[in-house]
């Protein structure tokens, strides 16, 4: 059964506004439409917030329709006003393509799997590029009221602002945004915009800009035939929005005590980005996994279900790290960062490769030793001591004692002599106390 496009978005939680929604839903059930969607290069990688603009278009693959990605190599060289307190600092060229280029492979990693028709990445610079002062200022320009356009909210907001105010650049931004739709809806038959809810005035202004564009060409004979499908009027088109995704504690989304949570594993580990997924709060699981996930309605509901029965086992937090990681690294990766997270809470550590074990560890307690102590062999009580897993040596040999100490996984007693045989990967020890107790020691 055909996916109705703007019912699933809406049951996601991924709907907000619609500029037309039974015009539009009417314009999606007859026939096969072109949908896009731009995102700006201002990093070479993006962010999980910029993951939910992919899933939508995802989405819209999976109804039966083509995806175009703008990537925004032209709009990256100015800088959306949206959402900024204070001017952007211009990223020069070389920047721009470098990123450009850096943010390709999420695109295809995302959308490529997906069933449906082929998506196309595009980029804006193409056709910004060659567009000349006076070409832009006569045929795009004049269709534009300045009056409108200070209504905006980003752009109020700055102009209310004394010490940051906005430059013409920047306020510009909207004109190209817009421009972007009509090349779009003219050369290839595009028809619909996605975009986040900060980009409905945006959106609303290319759509107005359609519409006056070829009115004007009408009335002056000039008017040239869109790229136009099948049961599609000439002249319309269409936006839809989503809400900002939140955290329901009104927490920032997307972010970390490291920072940001990014789209590629030189970023953002596959086994980090597991962690991100897993550790949400109750509240916030259900929500993502219908934003970042491509389970069904009632998978999740099931999904839901086994986890109000039982909460503390976590099967919604474990469907959301699954999915959402396999979307973005591949299911190779995802089982390695489930694996290396198992490893963590049983204690097995020693199977971990050498990069998974430091990142595992990468917030635990960690020192420094000489290997020369490993000749004749390390006495556990002192290095509890030392570790600070123990405060004195009569604690140190009562956790030893008890069996609650292990180094690598394997439990050890007061009477083990530690050694270079003990040591993983020729260098460290991954010691553990109890069950949540660890220490990384490394010998050089």
């Amino acid at each position: 059964m055909p996916i109705d496009l703007i019912a699933e978005l809406e049951w996601r939680g991924m709907l907000k506004d619609v500029t037309d929604r039974d015009g539009l839903r009417r314009h999606l059930s007859t026939g096969t439409r072109r949908i896009y969607a731009g995102l700006d290069p201002t990093a070479n990688s993006l962010t999980i917030g910029n993951l939910v603009t992919i899933m939508a278009l995802a989405h819209a693959k999976r109804a039966g329709h083509e995806a175009v990605v703008v990537i925004g190599g032209g709009t990256g060289l100015i800088g959306d006003p949206s959402g900024k307190s204070a001017e952007r600092t211009l990223m020069t060229r070389e920047t721009v393509l470098a990123n450009v280029e850096g943010q390709r492979p999420i695109y295809e990693r995302v959308l490529g799997p997906v069933q449906g028709p082929p998506h196309v990445l595009v980029n804006n610079l193409d056709w910004l590029g060659p567009l000349s002062y006076l070409d832009a200022l006569r045929d795009i320009g004049k269709h534009f009221s300045v009056n409108m356009m200070i209504q905006k909210e980003s752009v109020r907001a700055r102009l209310e602002d004394r010490e940051h105010g906005i430059s013409y650049t920047e306020f510009s931004y909207m004109i190209l945004q817009a421009y972007d739709f009509l090349h779009l809806f003219r050369e290839m038959g595009v028809t619909v915009q996605f975009g986040g809810s900060d980009q409905f005035g945006n959106i609303v202004a290319g759509i107005d800009l359609i519409r006056r564009t070829f009115a004007a060409e009408r009335d002056t004979g000039r008017s040239q035939r869109p790229a136009v499908r099948d049961g599609q009027d000439t002249h319309t088109s269409f936006g839809l929005t989503w809400p900002l995704v939140t955290k329901a504690d009104g927490g920032k989304f997307g972010k970390t005590e490291t920072g940001a949570i990014w789209l590629t594993p030189d970023r953002t580990s596959p086994y980090a980005y597991y962690q991100f997924w897993l550790n949400a709060t109750d509240a916030d699981a259900v929500n993502w996994l219908k934003v970042f996930t491509f389970l069904s309605k009632d998978e999740i509901e099931s999904i839901v279900r086994a986890h109000e029965a039982d909460p503390g086992k976590r099967e919604a937090q474990r469907a959301l790290a699954r999915a959402a990681t396999t979307i973005v690294h591949g299911r190779e990766a995802m089982e390695q960062a489930e694996a290396a997270g198992a490893a963590l809470f049983s204690g097995e550590v020693a199977s971990l490769d050498e990069a998974t074990l430091r990142e595992v560890f990468e917030n635990v307690p960690r020192s420094e030793h000489s290997r020369v102590l490993l000749g004749a062999g390390i006495d556990p009580v002192d290095l509890l001591v030392e570790t600070q897993l123990a405060r004195s040596k009569r604690e140190a040999r009562e956790f030893l004692g008890n069996g609650s100490v292990s180094v690598n996984g394997q439990k050890i007693g007061p009477e083990t002599r530690l050694n270079a045989s003990h040591l993983l990967h020729g260098s460290m020890m991954a010691i553990r106390r109890g069950k949540k107790q660890w220490h990384l020691a490394h010998w050089a």
